[in-house]
């Protein structure tokens, strides 16, 4: 069963970088100084390499398998029924993430700007909006992307500089005081954030041009990567130590910046890029969830499944934790950055593994 839908080169760039980056550069920073203080900064090159280290391995199962997603190939590698196992480990981590995505943004949004808000109505109303974005394809949510992360650079540049203006570099030394144990348990959060480029076992198939899949993967890579740099730099620099208390750093940053300079009420920008970016994050789950059934199942339409799997995400946000602040937090911090890192890399790394050995035993024999 193969789409007719297809993106350009550069609708799959912009769609990895709203995927990842504006939740990271919102939710990332905090966990990193707590760890590495003002070491931060340095915990994005080990992440780098396991993003680039992902990348590479989705993008050559792909070439081997070209337009089949990694719930198709898998059969061919280990096996119909092993395949079936695999394949419903990956739905339930993807309504999982849906979850966490949608609990996020509920917390965000009853945090900064509507306090009384229910949950329910929070995570329903962005839950619908995303139902809507993957029933009409993956073409229409990278082309509303488009302009989506046009609007992100836009909001963002302006806030960085206004950070550079009230940062002080001395914060940032001495470089490396506690040696590279702390950065290193610190790149954890950056590493399972940037091992989610494993999303391209969905979307590689929908690539109308395949052979920019790794050029257009490692842009999408360096514009993260950098993007994150220049944010927690300024960030150690104005907060100092402070910086790894706080839950959304970013925000706190952004509503300095309004309190002492010209502007008032910027965290009203930092709202709107993350609400853009949940958009994005939750349509693309949304959309790889109904894939991944109907490829597991051999059903032809997916659309059947965004409305039940839109409501089920919706309840599963507001019950998956009961004390938000505390178990969220207490989730990304423990329980997240090893999830993420075995789904999102060691299972695609076997499957590449399995798949080689099986090749060069066939070539072995004849």
């Amino acid at each position: 069963m193969k789409s007719t839908e297809k993106i350009s080169g550069s609708q799959l760039c912009l769609l990895i970088f709203s995927f990842i980056a504006p939740i990271v550069i919102l939710m990332i920073p905090g966990l990193e100084s707590d760890i590495s203080k003002q070491d931060a900064w340095i915990t994005i090159f080990p992440a780098v390499l396991i993003g680039s280290l992902t990348i590479w391995v989705m993008i050559i199962l792909s070439n081997r398998y070209p337009g089949l997603t990694i719930i198709q190939y898998s059969s061919q590698i280990i096996g119909k029924w092993p395949a079936k196992c695999l394949g419903c480990y990956f739905i339930y981590y993807w309504i999982n993430f849906d979850f966490i995505v949608l609990n996020q943004h509920i917390q965000f949004i009853n945090t900064v700007l509507l306090m009384r808000t229910p949950a329910i109505v929070v995570s329903l109303t962005l839950a619908l909006l995303c139902g809507i974005a993957a029933y009409m394809g993956i073409e229409s949510i990278a082309r509303s992307n488009e302009y989506i992360s046009l609007l992100i650079f836009v909001l963002l540049i302006p806030l960085l500089i206004l950070m550079l203006a009230e940062s002080d570099s001395e914060r940032i030394l001495p470089v490396m005081s506690q040696g590279m144990v702390p950065v290193l348990q610190a790149s954890v959060f950056p590493t399972a954030y940037l091992s989610q480029f494993f999303i391209l076992g969905w979307l590689l198939p929908y690539l109308n041009q395949p052979k920019k899949a790794t050029k257009v993967s490692f842009i999408a890579l360096l514009l993260i990567a950098s993007l994150l740099c220049i944010t927690v730099i300024p960030l150690i620099m104005i907060f100092g130590p402070l910086a790894g208390k706080l839950t959304f750093p970013v925000l706190e940053v952004v509503r300095y910046i309004g309190i002492t300079g010209s502007f008032e009420r910027l965290e009203a920008i930092g709202v709107a890029i993350w609400v853009m970016g949940c958009f994005v994050k939750d349509s693309l789950v949304c959309f790889i969830i109904c894939l991944s059934i109907c490829h597991l199942f051999n059903i032809r339409n997916y659309r059947n499944f965004v409305f039940p799997i839109t409501i089920l995400a919706a309840i599963g946000s507001v019950s998956v934790f009961k004390f938000y602040s505390t178990d969220l937090n207490t989730y990304f911090r423990y329980s997240f950055p090893s999830y993420a890192f075995f789904t999102q890399l060691i299972l695609p790394l076997t499957l590449l593994m399995i798949d080689t050995i099986k090749r060069r035993w066939r070539k072995s024999e004849v």
